[in-house]
Parts: structure tokens; sequence; C-alpha cells
């Protein structure tokens, strides 16, 4: 499997804040941020899944335009996968007439633009030999992070979370796990903020990478714009055992 990163930013801002968006192989998104837009009418035309952690703007936003700019130039529906609960808050809230055309009726029901899959945690979905699998995570609301096994080695995502055992357990059975992406959004000195909103910053993450059993490289994704040094310099102080990078757009993962 082969993962590049379109988005990883808290925000947006100048030339290189996207939010958050990951490239699988050439037919796959793991959510649909603006990173998603950088993309070529057709390579949007070669996405046929998208798997979506939550409903949050910034991880969805593409999403509406992808259908949009490319919906005719497919000949099959682009499957949207989510749980129960995240595909109804964006069906009532986005592909409602109001906000966006509902694309699951155009041009009509049985051949329509998008088509949803309801996920269960810890169910994996397999694409050509590939497997994703719904991770738990603990956000402002419905949410998931995502598993993704090539039968070699695995890439863990653990898209928008704040403290969570129920993810850390789920990880620690992953027995070939490579790479970790997990986010730390803000700097401590917004520990309470992030507290609210159901994020990690450094201290909060410190405590949670204490629950790995596992050594994978570890990416940090999700930090605000212009907080990236500040967070990344606190995390060195609280790193441990484990070596730390912050993930940037463009960057490639194969496994």
């Amino acid at each position: 499997m082969r993962v590049q990163i379109l988005g990883c930013s808290g925000g947006i801002g100048g030339s290189t804040q996207r939010t958050t968006s990951l490239l699988v192989d050439h037919d796959i998104l793991i959510d649909a941020g603006t990173g998603a837009a950088d993309l070529s009418l057709q390579a949007l035309a070669q996405i046929d899944h998208v798997f979506v952690t939550h409903s949050h703007l910034d991880h969805i936003a593409c999403l509406p335009f992808i259908l949009d700019s490319v919906g005719a130039m497919r000949s099959r529906p682009l499957t949207m996968y989510a749980t129960r609960e995240t595909q109804e808050i964006i069906r009532t809230h986005i592909f409602n007439w109001s906000i966006w055309p509902d694309f699951s009726q155009i041009p009509d029901e049985k051949n329509p633009y998008l088509r949803f899959h309801t996920i269960t945690l810890g169910e994996p979905v397999v694409l050509g030999g590939r497997s994703i699998t719904a991770l738990p995570a603990n956000h402002t609301v419905p949410a998931v992070g995502y598993h993704l096994d090539s039968g070699t080695a695995s890439l863990v995502f653990s898209g928008d979370t704040t403290v969570c055992d129920a993810l850390w357990q789920a990880i620690n059975r992953i027995s070939n796990m490579r790479t970790l992406i997990i986010e730390a959004a803000f700097p401590n000195c917004e520990r309470t903020l992030a507290l609210q909103a159901k994020h990690l910053c450094p201290s909060l993450l410190g405590s949670e990478l204490a629950k790995l059993e596992h050594k994978p490289e570890i990416f940090v994704t999700h930090s605000k714009p212009g907080q990236s040094e500040q967070i990344m310099h606190e995390l060195e102080e609280i790193a441990g055992a484990h070596k730390l990078q912050m993930l940037r757009n463009d960057q490639v993962f194969e496994f």
C-alpha cells in the first residue's frame, strides 16, 4: 500500500496549510479535507472509496466538491464508508439539498454519484487485498481512526481523538504496525481547550504514548496553523523512548 499525505494541518492559511486527507494508492481517500483539492480532475475521478473518520468540516470539506466535479466522469458511484452515526450527520447536514445537493439521489436513485457503506469498529473492509479497519476514537462527535494493513505491514491513523484507552488496546493487538499517525492539535498552554475540544496536546499525548507497547515510527498531525514548532518542541520533551516527527504534506509511506 502507498499512502500520500495530501493534508495534515488543523487549519488553512498560506500555500502549505491543508486539512486532513490521505490518498491510499490511487483509489482510496482517508478523509476528504482541503488537501484533496490539490488533486487533478483525472486523479479525483479515480477515487472509488472515501473512508471518513468523523463529520467535522476539516475532514469532509472536499467530498461534496469531488462529487460535483467528477461524478459525471465516473461509471459507478463513489462509496463513502463511515459509521452509521457519522453517515446520519453528513446526510442530515451536508447532502440535504440546502447546504449541498443529495448526490445519493443524483442523477437518480438507481445510478447515483454517491452511495454509503456502514462500517463497524473492528470489522475490516477488504479492497483488492488491502484491509482497512475502523479503530476506537474519543472526540466531540462520533469518530474512528483507521488501521491500514497491506498484509505485510500496517499503518494506523488516529483521526481526531483525546484520551482513549480503547484505541491503545486495539493498537497493541496489531503485531505488524510500522507507522503510527497520531494527532496533537494544541500546545500545552491550551490544554484546557484541548480537553474541551477532545483533542490531544503534547502533555496528553505523552501520557497516551505510555500505553503503547510497540515502537513504530510516530508522526504527529493536526497541529493548528502557526503552532507546529511549539508543539514539536514540547513533544521532544515528553517523547521518552519514542521518536516523534511532525507529519508533512506530500509525505509518502509504502508498506
